[in-house]
């Protein structure tokens, strides 16, 4: 296998699974542990929860963007 191909596709598997530990890490702690759904108002938990979250999803964002601004398309 080409040495390009090879590490596109290292890319795209570390990309995915990147994207699914972070999916599943928040959804134990916001669907499971209860943290993502409100009772009759928030708790500070439910406050700790989706802040987490965002932070989280902005990091995974720019990590990913930081991941694929330098490749190079195939050809050039």
């Amino acid at each position: 296998m080409e040495p390009d191909v090879q590490e596109f596709l290292i890319r795209i598997i570390q990309t995915i699974s990147m994207a699914i530990v972070w999916l599943l890490v928040n959804m134990c702690v916001g669907i499971y542990f209860g943290y993502a759904f409100f009772d009759e108002r928030p708790s500070l938990g439910n406050y700790l929860f989706f802040g987490w979250f965002l932070i989280s999803l902005v990091w995974i964002i720019f990590y990913l963007r930081k991941k694929w601004s330098g490749w190079k398309e195939m050809g050039e």
